[in-house]
């Protein structure tokens, strides 16, 4: 993957280059946020590092704009430990995942090649059909009463494990391990900020919502009855 990290610490940006540089990755730096937005915008890469607190632009704004000028990039960002407020928004603006402060190297590569991984499950249908709701597990496009839908890696594959077992209610955990893969760290509102983003993008305008949260349970995707 093309990887871009914005960084201000220039110690650490090197360390986190020269990590996903030895696992095959292709790897630049920029240590502030107007010049790590420009480098989006112009270069495209795949995945996106971005610390929050930084000098010219701040994580959040570099995020917004990107989103605003529709960067397909995958984003994880970097938060300060415990910073939970600063995670949702980071979520809720449009990240992919967050890693927190002092974070080891070996997780943040874990979870590059787990947001890299643009896997399709081998014993599902190419098509995948809930109502007038369509994926395309294979060309990962996904279209509702025939218009498309834009949506990022991690609500593509969050909207997939729904659709592959309509009408079954999924619990705020197996979401978190399966989606996020975090293992022995179940991470319930990431979900719900998730299933609120892909609530915007697959039920709004639409009459008949297709996804719905069953009470102290999890959530489901089923038509109507």
């Amino acid at each position: 993957m093309h990887i871009l990290v914005i960084e201000d610490e220039p110690q650490l940006a090197r360390h986190v280059c020269s990590a996903l540089y030895r696992c095959g990755h292709e790897v630049r730096a920029e240590y502030d946020g107007a010049k790590g937005l420009a480098a989006v915008l112009a270069a495209a890469p795949d995945l996106v590092v971005l610390d929050l607190n930084l000098p010219t632009l701040d994580g959040f704004e570099v995020l917004e704009r990107m989103r605003k000028a529709h960067s397909p990039a995958r984003v994880i960002i970097l938060t300060a430990l415990g910073d939970v407020d600063h995670r949702i928004k980071g979520l809720n603006a449009g990240a992919d995942d967050y890693l927190a402060k002092p974070f080891s190297m070996e997780e943040l590569v874990a979870r590059v090649e787990a947001l890299g991984r643009r896997h399709a499950t081998p014993t599902a249908e190419d098509i995948l059909k809930v109502a007038d709701l369509q994926m395309d597990v294979r060309q990962r496009r996904v279209a509702r009463g025939g218009e498309t839908i834009t949506l990022s890696p991690r609500e593509f594959e969050l909207l997939q494990v729904l659709m592959e077992e309509p009408g079954r209610v999924f619990s705020r955990t197996e979401l978190s391990d399966r989606v996020w893969h975090r293992e022995h760290e179940y991470d319930t509102r990431t979900v719900e900020i998730f299933i609120a983003r892909l609530r915007k993008k697959i039920d709004a305008g639409f009459t008949v919502p297709l996804i719905h949260t069953m009470r102290a349970m999890g959530y489901t995707i089923k038509a109507a009855a």
